[in-house]
């Protein structure tokens, strides 16, 4: 009787077995949430696949439920996952591990998931004969969805089956990866690229690298598909550290050089800020010819994303740098990006990125060096770049401290107060509050709060308002 759960069964078989037996309605229930088009309703029954295979028994699991499920689910990705998910869990429910074959035979694209999980729980001796057969076809399956999935858990399936077969079998599959016709499949390798190479038996690390992999990366920097290079790149830095450094300066260092003046702005940025792992290993002087010029490109670029990660990565970048090498070469860039009009959120990150460089190289340089560029902009005849002097003193004050504050930027704020444009008015009530907590209470007496009073009786509201809300903060009314 049952459910008919056959392959190729009709989706009329729903209720009709569990009219004779309520305990296995709920099963029937699940069994027609599985074709239900509700896509949520599917995967709520996936994830209920465990109570259907104890309650049939695994008998009846193995050969009912699982043909029945490899018939019916052509399914979106969500649901095939879910899917995978609950078959690597399914051994003991298909009779342990001596039935394992038939939860690798069920599902092609899932096989892969499962075998990985599968191939965890399988002793060393078993998985040759049970798991890897399947796993050598699903990479050089004719769907380049299931290659994908190989690729994706390449890592996972490493650390399941050992050094070994890593070594006989790993390796040339991860290369036919590489070298897929698929971008997506290279990309989803490209990926793993770091991690497999990390996760290589130390004895033979090195050997399998510079012969087996290095070359397939070499091919890979040039690729024709822009994600495959940026998938790349966000990895590749990370071979420096296993590699070690004459191996950096023979092999790689060409390979950065190149993805430095790629066309593709995210692979110079995925480049750049990964720059530390090299810095560790042959220091980033070897890069600094080739990386000034990829850093300007990138500041200028048309995307103000890109003008935007790079200006967010340029601390790190000049902590690696060192200051000397900062002041020749990028201080003057740090400075054009105060007046970038292409985004209000650029000019933000350009001052949070002062603050950052002054915590980084101190007060004295920021004295020397940034603050009186930064003070020059208060003459400059647009108002907005008179505006983002302000912004920069609110973000400065507190690490540059209250003496400097004091003695170069106060003066500069109080001056600004009688700007003819009522939104830097406004914006200097807005800094004296701002930078208010730095300054000793004698000057905020003698000399903020009479600048405040009379910014209180402007013309403009706006003014009046961020002036009366200035002096209630300060407690100077």
């Amino acid at each position: 009787e049952g459910f008919g759960l056959v392959p190729g069964s009709t989706p009329s078989f729903s209720m009709a077995g569990a009219d004779s037996d309520d305990s296995l309605y709920p099963i029937a229930v699940l069994i027609d949430e599985l074709r239900n088009e509700d896509v949520q309703l599917r995967l709520n029954s996936i994830k209920k696949l465990s109570t259907i295979a104890l309650a049939l028994g695994v008998e009846r699991t193995r050969t009912e439920l699982l043909p029945f499920l490899t018939d019916t689910i052509y399914d979106e990705d969500e649901v095939l996952l879910a899917l995978a998910e609950q078959l690597g869990n399914f051994t003991m429910l298909v009779g342990g591990p001596e039935y394992v074959h038939c939860l690798l035979d069920s599902v092609r694209l899932l096989a892969v998931e499962a075998g990985v999980s599968i191939a965890t729980l399988l002793p060393q001796e078993d998985l040759e004969a049970l798991v890897m057969p399947t796993l050598r076809q699903a990479a050089e399956d004719k769907s380049w969805r299931v290659r994908y999935m190989v690729a994706d858990k390449f890592s996972d399936l490493q650390k399941a089956v050992g050094p070994e077969i890593t070594k006989n079998d790993l390796v040339p599959a991860f290369q036919n990866l590489l070298k897929d016709c698929e971008a997506e499949v290279r990309a989803a390798a490209a990926n793993k690229v770091k991690e497999f190479c990390e996760n290589l038996p130390e004895d033979s690390r090195e050997t399998i690298i510079m012969t087996h992999i290095l070359p397939c990366v070499k091919e890979l920097v040039s690729d024709t598909n822009q994600h495959v290079k940026s998938a790349l790149a966000s990895v590749i830095m990370g071979l420096s550290t296993i590699l070690g450094k004459d191996n950096t300066i023979e092999h790689l260092l060409p390979l950065f050089l190149a993805q430095l003046k790629d066309e593709c702005p995210e692979v110079r940025l995925n480049i750049i800020s990964n720059l530390d792992c090299v810095n560790e290993v042959i220091g980033i002087r070897q890069l600094s010819q080739s990386l000034l010029p990829a850093i300007v490109e990138l500041a200028e670029d048309a995307k103000w994303r890109v003008r935007l990660a790079i200006i967010e990565y340029m601390p790190l970048l000049a902590g690696q740098l060192g200051v000397e090498f900062f002041d020749e070469k990028l201080n003057s860039l740090c400075m054009a990006w105060l007046v970038d009009h292409g985004s209000c959120y650029n000019v933000e990150a350009a001052t949070c990125n002062l603050m950052k460089l002054v915590e980084k190289f101190g007060a004295e340089w920021a004295q020397n060096t940034i603050v009186p560029k930064v003070l020059g902009m208060a003459n400059d005849p647009n108002y907005l770049h008179r505006m983002t002097t302000l912004f920069c003193i609110n973000a400065l004050s507190e690490v540059c401290g209250q003496e400097i504050t004091t003695k170069h930027m106060l003066p500069v704020v109080f001056k600004m107060s009688n700007d003819q444009v009522a939104n830097v008015r406004f914006n200097v009530a807005k800094s004296l509050q701002k930078i208010g907590p730095v300054l000793d209470s004698n000057c905020l007496q003698t000399e903020v709060k009479p600048v405040l009073e009379k910014l209180a009786s402007d013309q403009d509201m706006d003014v009046k308002y961020f002036a009366q809300e200035a002096i209630s903060v300060l407690s100077l009314a």
